[in-house]
């Protein structure tokens, strides 16, 4: 609840990564509620709220406003050795 009132407080806008990581620790959250035998209803509701946010996040990601100057021709900039010919470099 914390990390939630601190972004709530600092008005910080959350883009896509944010909502999959929150939906990603609420999964989880849910994986243990299993484990730990609570309740089905608990269990279940967390699931289906999870998968509601599950959608909302790939949603946020889809549309969120994301610019780079990056294009499939630049390749891994890490492995120069990777996915480039000689011919690509040449034209």
């Amino acid at each position: 609840m914390l990390f939630i009132e601190y972004l709530v407080n600092k008005k910080m806008k959350l883009n896509g990564l944010h909502w999959v990581l929150i939906t990603t620790l609420l999964l989880v959250t849910v994986t243990v509620f299993a484990t730990m035998n609570l309740s089905f209803g608990m269990v279940f509701y967390t699931t289906i709220f999870g998968q509601g946010l599950l959608v909302f996040a790939v949603y946020k990601v889809l549309t969120d406003d994301y610019k780079t100057d990056k294009t499939f021709g630049d390749f891994y900039e890490d492995r120069p050795d990777l996915g480039r010919n000689d011919e690509d470099i040449k034209s």
